[in-house]
């Protein structure tokens, strides 16, 4: 039994049903698609898969880098502005009014809407690169946790001094084996129940490394501190420490990306309450609890390791024992990673799906979807070119991910990349033009002041982590890599 699709699924917030009358009906939202579903818990969930991930597993390595005194603060410093522009971006939702306005269905949509003309096509390469950066990313950690489970195991039968090397490159295939079936759900407002699954997940393995770092500091560690970090001419020359200084706010400022997927979760909201408030309410709560978890991990990871805190002080061996614990919170890490992989890429699979309908609206390849009785589950209707394109995306970004195998650095890098066009100059500049603010005021001064600032903090972690891959590349040893 085929079908054609009347209305595109490929927006999140569209299903394959149309409506027969094409007027409304209790099953319809203000804009003729099926009724959004979501409310703010589901998109607290949203959030915070989004955001605690690879990103926790170095922050005890970061705050080592900047010390007690800018640690914390470059960490509160962050989530206060992820917040504020959050906020900002969520009243983007709809325009010209944030409440009764019309829709818009994606980030780019949002921009076409407040700004227009290149600023949308700049917004849509910083977005889907950053998104398709961030999948690789999230490969690479799925599968150093992945290893490092088998790895633990070695290290407990054999003796922490054997090397037990295991290749990572067997693990991207498992964990890309796995999201080429995930990546068939068709929409965001399928991904609920993942995203449950893997907020779960992720409070699992960050409570389990602040357990281990708080009974290392009981247990008398006395591991090296100071109030700025790393000491020049003790662990690292002048020149290591600014380069390894700007290498940290990249990954703290990566660590509270999600603005990429904000428009995206929304659309998945109900009506009532409004959007806007059920997303502010959402961001609060979703960066309140990572923020609260970042700086104990953060701090309690500093304080039981001190300057020398591995980039991820799970993965890292900074713990050996009980390794049936450190198992299960590496298998929490890839379990989460799976969920936020799918969080990241449906944007990118709507975009490309979306261009590709409108683009060859009479291809049956495209458009016919096949009906499937699935045992348990149910119908499930199976787009070829959803299934072939989908599992195309996920096999290029495990080939990507086998050739970039850097944690530390590409995390770093992405988080240059995506903090200050996406979470910071789109939201105030989308502000801006609605509110028409008066050029040279003192709210439009300050929020330039602010996006200048964060632009300058893009551009040296940008440089930061540039320069450390250049030096991973240097020492780089295939086999060894992960260790």
């Amino acid at each position: 039994m085929d079908r054609e699709m009347q209305n595109s699924s490929l927006h999140i917030a569209r299903g394959p049903e149309g409506s027969e009358s094409g007027g409304m009906s209790k099953n319809l939202d203000d804009d003729g698609r099926p009724k959004r579903t979501g409310t703010w818990i589901t998109a607290s969930a949203h959030i915070i898969t989004a955001v605690i991930g690879s990103g926790v597993l170095s922050l005890a390595w970061a705050i080592a880098q900047l010390g007690w005194v800018v640690g914390p603060l470059v960490l509160m410093v962050f989530s206060f502005i992820t917040f504020f522009t959050s906020t900002l971006l969520a009243d983007s939702y709809r325009s010209p009014d944030p409440i009764t306005g019309n829709r818009n269905y994606t980030y780019m949509d949002a921009v076409r809407a407040h700004l227009g003309g290149r600023k949308v096509q700049l917004c849509g390469l910083a977005q889907y690169v950053n998104l398709i950066g961030i999948t690789v990313g999230y490969t690479i950690t799925a599968s150093i946790s992945m290893v490092a489970v088998r790895r633990s195991n070695c290290f407990h039968k054999h003796g922490h001094a054997v090397k037990c090397q295991t290749s990572n490159n067997p693990y991207m295939i498992i964990f890309a084996c796995i999201q080429i079936m995930l990546s068939q759900i068709p929409n965001f407002h399928k991904l609920s129940w993942l995203s449950i699954l893997a907020a779960v997940m992720s409070f699992a393995y960050s409570s389990i490394g602040l357990g281990l770092s708080l009974a290392k500091v009981i247990g008398g560690a006395h591991a090296r501190t100071s109030l700025t970090g790393v000491t020049v001419g003790v662990d690292v020359s002048a020149e290591q420490k600014v380069w390894r200084t700007f290498q940290a706010l990249g990954d703290i400022a990566f660590a509270y990306a999600y603005s990429t997927v904000l428009i995206e979760i929304q659309d998945t909201l109900k009506s009532s309450p409004p959007e806007n408030k059920a997303m502010k309410r959402a961001s609060f709560v979703g960066i309140l609890t990572t923020t609260t978890f970042y700086i104990l991990c953060g701090c309690l990871g500093y304080a039981a390791f001190g300057n020398d805190a591995p980039g991820n002080f799970l993965t890292g061996f900074g713990f050996y024992e009980p390794f049936w614990l450190i198992d299960l919170a590496n298998a929490c890490i890839a379990i989460h990673l799976i969920g936020a992989y799918q969080v990241f890429c449906q944007p990118i699979f709507s975009f490309v799906e979306s261009r590709c309908h409108r683009r060859w609206p009479d291809s049956k390849f495209i458009t016919r979807e096949h009906a499937i009785n699935i045992p348990f589950y149910g119908v499930y209707y199976l787009n070829l070119f959803r299934l072939v394109w989908r599992t195309l995306y996920v096999i290029v970004t495990a080939v990507l991910a086998m050739i970039l195998p850097f944690f530390n650095d590409f995390l770093a890098l992405l988080g240059a990349i995506s903090f200050w066009p996406l979470t910071v100059y789109f939201p105030i500049e989308m502000y801006m033009a609605r509110s028409k603010m008066p050029k040279f005021s003192f709210r439009w001064t300050s929020l330039k002041m602010l996006s200048w600032a964060c632009l300058a903090v893009s551009l040296v972690s940008a440089a930061g982590s540039v320069e450390g891959l250049i030096q991973a590349l240097k020492t780089y040893k295939p086999f060894k890599a992960q260790q």
